[in-house]
């Protein structure tokens, strides 16, 4: 589909202007409403007894002084709650052979990771609630761990479900042509590389958090949710809690970040919302850092060994590699462990062309902390593999790895086309965005003065990553598999008699502006002023139905239906309008609030045409039934995903002596369709290569050989810091997906996903000079120094 051009070329024009978010102000002033602003009558809270052993058999549970203890209401063990609460299994069906167990909301036997739930205290308070975890006595009898991945599959290895026989969760193989065989040819020069992707995890702002309360009177639970998926987990209460899912209401106000790490099922979470149907009361859970760090999902779990062969001319012939993904003890439910994995299978070379492919993706449980979805799931990892490679063989051949990239990039005049993979690209910009990156950065110039500063014993590199990212994902992506995960997002937009538009949509604001760019959508859409657009996301009983905020479609997805539903009431607006003013529609417009001629000349003012649709509908023909409300519903069809495209690079300086890596200056280049408001496209954008930088040189969970977290508080856990951050220079493309009117790709994960290869190889190419080389993320100070140690043992 294409859209008429003057949806985006009229007064009242907000898609493509930078318009500040409405809601700004009232956080800046303190008036968000997160989780833990709820109090409720009669509220009691919860807290937990967590397994401090990474795998262990539950002998007994004693929690006799606990129950006494002051302000104690409820103590709930694994074995009680499994009574109220079916068990969950995170599979999907066209993940085919992937395997996991039953999980419970608390442990049920057997502890398995560290952190694990065993015992639910529900007091008066938290503070009495931790009192009385103190007081219970959990006898353990500890089990060997399974805790690395590379030996979780040895033969004598624990085995942390005997039902499975093994520690493998799924695997699957991908292969494109004969790799042996273009390997073997003459002027092929190969590369070899093992890359290790450190453990790490989403430290969101707000943590975890939910508030419970189950009405007997009707049957009814409220969940007042920090997270991504309202009807996801309405649909999940209902199933697992045995209510009607039209009694579940899920509200989810403001939050304070997410980035994939709040749409998932924690047991902490169901057991909260047992708690409360049990006691016919509400219950609150909000955890601490501690516990966010124990028991959040973590990600980028990955040991890869990889190969790219390229002629002596430069053209890649096919790329070869091994992905071992470490889990955790289950599969998490409903969005499985296994995507991170199938995601680098799919999408690893994404943006070259080449005939063959290889690669190996095995997924193992872990007596660890559950791994799933993260911002950017699976991208970091596919990137550095490719690109990294990519620069290895570019000093390798000698080549300039950008000119290396010319000519292996994919054409922009060659879509629709398919990937190595078979994965489905069209609207991509792959080599214009390139060219775009150097022209910004001044390419030629930043070279010249880096060998200047090497011989002054001065080591920077410059680093490059050409990607994809997967956005405005189709029902091919989560409910093929059967998880109740909607693909489709639903707006509805309603006149109101004062002349303002009330606008509800299913995606939830998480902090990224989604409320902003809805609000410019139905704005300038409809034609009214943006300010007299109020925007209702985040609660199932009021807003359609559709699938939260996941995977960079917030703008694509939930944009495209209110852009539909915005043009909708519109035109109902103008068939009552021209009935009124006895002229056809076609002469017709609304312009600033007001119904106009063509040309903008004032005829009926919205206001008017409300209250007199409202208030005096015997002015109007009878066979005329104006409703002023509209909704509409979107999914792709075209496509199992719209792919966004981009270029980055990073300019860094490696301290030789220290090892301590800063990051002078960042670009992107992104092509993300069309861009609605380029304030927030290009902070989102900033805050994923933020997080990239994390990922690249400094977070990472730390674990004994025991299973043990080591570093799980903030003053051990390093995130970049407002000091470590560089200049953030950003550019767009805009090639509108031809998958609908507003053409809008998604932008939300790029950064996260491009930044760690951009700057793997800015730092490898500064240790270059010195035969050094890293394949290691997070790329610290004590890694980089055993490289280069490394090298003057050569």
């Amino acid at each position: 589909m294409t859209g008429p051009a003057h949806i985006f070329d009229k007064p009242n024009r907000y898609i493509g202007k930078p318009e500040p978010r409405a809601d700004a102000a009232r956080l800046l002033q303190g008036r968000g409403i997160y989780v833990d602003d709820q109090k409720l009558p009669r509220m009691v809270h919860a807290a937990f007894v967590r397994s401090p052993h990474a795998h262990a058999t539950i002998l007994s549970i004693n929690a006799e002084e606990a129950r006494a203890a002051t302000g104690v209401v409820a103590v709930y063990s694994g074995e009680d709650l499994a009574k109220h609460v079916t068990p969950y299994v995170g599979t999907l069906t066209h993940l085919a052979g992937l395997r996991s167990m039953p999980q419970h909301p608390l442990a049920v036997g057997v502890a398995r990771w560290q952190g694990e739930p065993v015992v639910m205290i529900v007091a008066t308070s938290r503070a009495l609630a931790e009192d009385a975890c103190e007081l219970v006595y959990v006898d353990y009898a500890e089990l060997p761990a399974a805790v690395d991945s590379e030996t979780a599959l040895d033969t004598g290895a624990p085995i942390i479900h005997s039902e499975l026989g093994s520690n493998l969760a799924w695997e699957r193989d991908v292969v494109v042509g004969d790799i042996d065989a273009a390997f073997a040819a003459p002027d092929v020069h190969v590369v070899e590389r093992q890359f290790r992707f450190g453990r790490h995890t989403g430290v969101t702002l707000e943590t975890r958090g939910t508030v419970c309360d189950y009405d007997p009177s009707e049957d009814q639970l409220t969940v007042y949710y920090s997270g991504q998926a309202p009807h996801m987990m309405q649909v999940i209460f209902s199933k697992h809690l045995d209510l009607p899912e039209e009694n579940i209401r899920v509200i989810s106000n403001d939050v304070g970040g997410s980035f994939g790490i709040k749409i998932h099922t924690y047991g902490d979470e169901i057991a909260t919302a047992a708690a409360a149907k049990l006691l016919k009361r509400p219950v609150k859970f909000i955890a601490d850092r501690f516990e966010s760090f124990l028991t959040d999902i973590h990600a980028r779990d990955h040991i890869v060994r990889a190969k790219m062969g390229v002629t002596e001319a430069g053209k890649i012939v096919g790329i070869d590699f091994d992905d071992l993904t470490g889990i955790g003890p289950f599969s998490m439910y409903p969005r499985t462990s296994a995507i991170e994995c199938n995601q680098v299978l799919n999408l690893t070379g994404a943006p070259y062309v080449m005939e063959n492919y290889r690669a190996k993706g095995r997924v193992v449980f872990q007596n660890k902390t559950l791994m799933c979805q993260y911002r950017a799931v699976g991208h970091p990892i596919a990137m550095a593999i490719a690109d990294g490679l990519l620069e290895d063989a570019a000093r390798k051949i000698g080549m300039d790895p950008v000119a290396l990239r010319e000519i292996n990039l994919m054409a922009d005049d060659s879509y629709p086309r398919t990937s190595a993979t078979g994965m489905k690209l069209d609207d991509l910009s792959h080599k214009r965005a390139l060219r775009k990156l150097t022209d910004l950065m001044n390419y030629d110039g930043l070279r010249a003065r880096q060998t200047l500063a090497r011989k002054k014993g001065i080591y920077r590199g410059i680093g490059f990553v050409s990607m994809v990212e997967v956005t405005n994902p189709s029902p091919m992506f989560y409910g093929i598999g059967g998880a109740p995960i909607a693909s489709q997002d639903g707006a509805t937009v309603r006149l109101d008699a004062g002349g303002a538009l009330h606008v509800s949509s299913s995606i939830t604001e998480q902090g990224q502006g989604t409320n902003a760019i809805l609000a410019q959508i139905a704005a300038g859409v409809f034609g009214v002023d943006l300010n007299r657009v109020k925007v209702t996301t985040g609660d199932t009983a009021t807003t359609p139905y559709g699938g939260g905020t996941w995977a960079s479609r917030g703008a694509g997805i939930g944009g495209e239906a209110m852009l539909q539903a915005a043009q909708a009431l519109k035109d109902q607006v103008l068939e009552v309008a021209g009935v009124m003013l006895q002229t056809g529609v076609e002469t017709l417009d609304i312009q600033s609030g007001a119904v106009t001629d063509i040309d903008g000349s004032v005829r009926l003012t919205l206001a008017d045409l409300a209250r007199t649709v409202y208030y005096r509908g015997n002015e109007l023909p009878n066979d005329l039934n104006p409703e002023l409300i509209a909704t509409r519903h979107y999914r792709v069809t075209d496509f199992p995903f719209v792919f966004t495209n981009g270029a980055m690079a990073a300019h860094v300086e490696v301290d030789i002596e220290t090892g301590f890596v800063k990051v002078l200056h960042f670009w992107a280049v992104e092509d993300c369709g069309r861009v609605i408001n380029p304030l927030l496209v290009d902070e989102q954008i900033r805050g994923g290569v933020v997080q990239g930088i994390g990922g690249a040189l400094y977070e990472e969970c730390h674990y004994s050989p025991d299973g043990q977290f080591l570093n799980a508080t903030m003053a051990d856990y390093m995130v970049p810091m407002a000091s470590e951050m560089p200049e953030i220079t950003i550019a767009h493309i805009e090639t509108p997906t031809k998958t609908s009117i507003l053409g809008a790709k998604g932008a939300g994960e790029a950064g996260t996903g491009g930044a760690p290869a951009a700057i793997l190889n800015a730092v490898n190419d500064a240790l270059s000079p010195l035969g050094a080389s890293i394949w290691q993320m997070p790329m610290t100070p004590e890694r980089i120094l055993m490289s280069l140690d490394q090298a003057d043992c050569k």
